[in-house]
């Protein structure tokens, strides 16, 4: 199952944030942005924080990408 993280990197840009700025918010390392980087699977824990950071749902972060 593949992932894509390309609605969190535009909520990033659309809020004037860098990806360390998101690690530094919600305590993510860097290898986990990494792994959602290559749209890889990240636990529900570091998907709920970084909608507590950013104000927002999981839905508009991440979407599941069917093969």
């Amino acid at each position: 199952m593949e992932f894509s993280y390309n609605k969190l990197w535009k909520l990033l840009i659309d809020k004037n944030m860098m990806k360390k700025d998101l690690m530094e918010m919600t305590d993510i390392t860097s290898s986990t942005i990494a792994k959602m980087g290559k749209n890889k699977p990240v636990s529900m824990d570091v998907l709920g924080r970084i909608c507590i950071a950013l104000d927002c749902n999981i839905g508009d972060i991440v979407d599941v990408i069917k093969k």
